[in-house]
């Protein structure tokens, strides 16, 4: 794929995180997650997860590519990464490199996928699933073209998939102007979605209680300080346990049963 021979290796996760936060700080407003290392480290439990359910070398839809970030990490990582987005458009100049196999989609159609069945060993949500519906699509619809170009035993991972009882999205709804999620889900929700697509659910679990995105105002000269993105880190875990209904997101995996 474009940029693999110039970085074969996979690169450890701190290391890609610090990478996009030198891209990012230097002019990429749509990307305030990576202006401190506290918030980019939200990505670090997504690039574990990965990394768990997917082996080296595998292909992988970054479904909803977006700005790329992601790709970034899969490519980076000895993945062979494919962004997709229905828009037709790639987000992703800021990287300076093609780190992905871009594909665009049909803005008429926001469910239907541009590739064969079996395609990929792996797909994966970073923040998109939850949001078809605004485009005139469903979850329901998107997970069964999802599972239609995995193959057999192949890996559907979802992360940053609102909790319906997240106490930011309770907040921010109810502040004119703020970003806040118009659906949001519980696991029998997420149960439901898997089953219905004929995935196997692998794995759910809450996580983020604590915010991220806006942290580099918060912390300012701090915001790329080691131990204050640990301090930030300790916190949210500390705190997510006995408060985990509140906390913001859901990351899940499924897998599509072998033959």
């Amino acid at each position: 794929m474009p940029g693999s021979a110039l970085r074969p290796e996979a690169v450890p996760n701190d290391a890609i995180l610090r990478e996009i936060i030198a891209r990012a700080v230097r002019g990429v407003p749509e990307l305030p997650q990576f202006h401190s290392l506290a918030g980019a480290r939200q990505y670090r439990r997504l690039y574990r997860m990965v990394r768990r359910h997917v082996p080296a070398g595998a292909r992988v839809l970054d479904w909803g590519t977006g700005s790329g970030h992601f790709s970034y990490f899969l490519t980076r990582a000895g993945y062979r990464a494919t962004g997709y987005s229905i828009e037709g458009v790639s987000h992703a100049a800021w990287l300076g490199e093609p780190y992905e196999r871009f594909v665009g989609g049909s803005t008429g159609d926001p469910v239907t996928l541009p590739f064969e069945s079996g395609s990929f060993d792996a797909v994966a949500s970073v923040g998109v699933l939850e949001h078809v519906r605004e485009t005139g699509g469903s979850e329901a619809r998107s997970l069964g073209e999802i599972a239609r170009v995995l193959r057999p035993a192949g890996a559907f991972l979802c992360y940053h998939f609102p909790n319906h009882t997240s106490w930011v999205d309770f907040a921010a709804s109810r502040i004119p102007g703020r970003h806040h999620h118009v659906y949001r889900y519980g696991r029998a929700d997420i149960a439901a979605l898997v089953r219905g697509a004929g995935l196997e659910l692998v794995e759910t679990r809450r996580y983020g209680l604590l915010p991220r995105n806006s942290l580099h105002r918060v912390l300012g000269p701090l915001r790329d300080a080691r131990w204050a993105a640990d301090l930030w880190d300790a916190l949210d875990a500390a705190l997510g346990v006995p408060f985990s209904a509140l906390c913001q997101n859901w990351a899940f995996v499924a897998r599509k049963p072998a033959r």
